[in-house]
């Protein structure tokens, strides 16, 4: 009795096979078959190899939102060379709310000579080329992204030669806390003191002939710091053509949460536009001489997040290609024997012409003659 249910059961599960099995013998095999069938597996490869490297990549996916963190404070990431002596200068930033950070308060005066090693031509040379194509090919940025602390460092390197040269300039670098409002950091002659109106820098004391406010950029950054990243204003020099000159740079700070198979940080984007001009009052031109950099916060923050394939969806995509192939080129293949068998039936049609047979009575006939028996001998 188990064994005629057991046998019930399997033919069951025969009839319902989707895959019958074609015998052998019933199977006939063909040139052009073969040929279709080396192009379909040679495809196949192709795209597998292809797939996989598309399932190894991975790509930046960019959400927007409105900030709700108004109270926290911002951090401001600083190192500026200027064409001065240490105790010329005075930075600061005030703010809206007519908030005075000192720079006493983060920032190091270190005086240093303002032409670079040839070491550190390079490296400047470098970052402006990096920062060239940035501007041209925006999706490098993303590439910038996922490389965050494992690409090497974007800092100055140090002075591998011993200048005996004095110093003849100064290296203001450090960070500062301030208000997530908009604000003005600058750097000016004379050190900031504090106003009830404001704030103030002596400059009274400080010859006008030694104004020189000719400047390098070695990084600005707003937020948690982060090694690999490379900011718009980082590797940038600009030469004073005047004592009396005043250089801005306008730049909005766009909150950004980073989030990739590395590291996940908050820090801050920005894009800035610069503007320069000689302090002429005579001519109109009215203004403090100086580096003004004027940044505002925007109300929107950027999600950054880096976005792998799933595995499933690998599978899926690969079982896609390989069914899809087969059946078009069994299709293609099975059209083209159509029109091949179609040529050839015609073309052989055509080469059977019909012969005229002469009847007794004097008409012809178009019919093949027909053979008998009597007319072998």
């Amino acid at each position: 009795m188990r064994r005629l249910n057991r046998k019930k059961t399997l033919n069951l599960v025969k009839e319902l096979d989707a895959f019958p099995k074609v015998p052998e013998s019933y199977v006939e095999t063909s040139a052009s078959g073969g040929t279709v069938s080396l192009i379909a597996f040679t495809t196949i490869a192709f795209l597998t190899i292809m797939e996989f490297m598309v399932y190894r990549d991975t790509w930046m996916k960019y959400e927007y939102e409105v900030d709700k963190d108004f109270m926290s404070k911002l951090r401001i990431n600083i190192d500026i060379t200027v064409a001065m002596r240490c105790q010329y200068v005075g930075a600061d930033v005030l703010d809206l709310a007519e908030t005075m950070v000192a720079s006493a308060d983060g920032l190091i005066y270190e005086p240093v000579v303002f032409d670079l090693s040839p070491q550190q031509k390079e490296w400047q040379r470098m970052l402006q080329l990096i920062q060239s194509r940035l501007q041209e090919e925006h999706s490098l940025q993303d590439v910038i992204f996922k490389s965050a602390f494992k690409s090497a460092s974007t800092a100055l390197p140090p002075r591998e030669d011993n200048s005996l040269q004095s110093p003849d300039a100064c290296r203001i670098h450090g960070h500062l806390y301030v208000n997530k409002v908009a604000g003005n950091f600058h750097i000016t002659v004379g050190k900031a003191i504090p106003h009830p109106r404001g704030h103030a820098h002596l400059a009274a004391l400080v010859s006008h002939e030694s104004y020189n406010f000719s400047h390098r950029i070695d990084h600005l950054s707003f937020g948690e710091l982060i090694p690999g990243i490379i900011n718009p204003l980082d590797g940038t020099e600009k030469i004073a053509s005047d004592h009396n000159q005043m250089f801005q740079y306008f730049i909005t700070v766009v909150p950004t949460k980073l989030h990739t198979h590395k590291i996940s940080a908050e820090t801050h984007q920005f894009s800035v536009t610069e503007r320069e001009r000689v302090i002429n009052h005579a001519a109109g031109s009215h203004g403090v001489s100086g580096i003004f950099m004027k940044y505002d916060i925007s109300s929107l923050m950027v999600t950054v997040t880096e976005e792998h394939m799933p595995f499933w969806q690998f599978l899926v995509r690969l079982c896609g290609i390989i069914g899809g192939i087969f059946s078009t080129t069994g299709i293609l293949h099975g059209f083209g024997r159509f029109v091949v068998e179609v040529i050839f039936c015609r073309f052989r049609l055509g080469s059977y012409k019909s012969t005229s047979v002469p009847l007794p009575d004097g008409h012809t006939s178009n019919h093949l003659p027909l053979i008998t028996d009597n007319s072998t001998h």
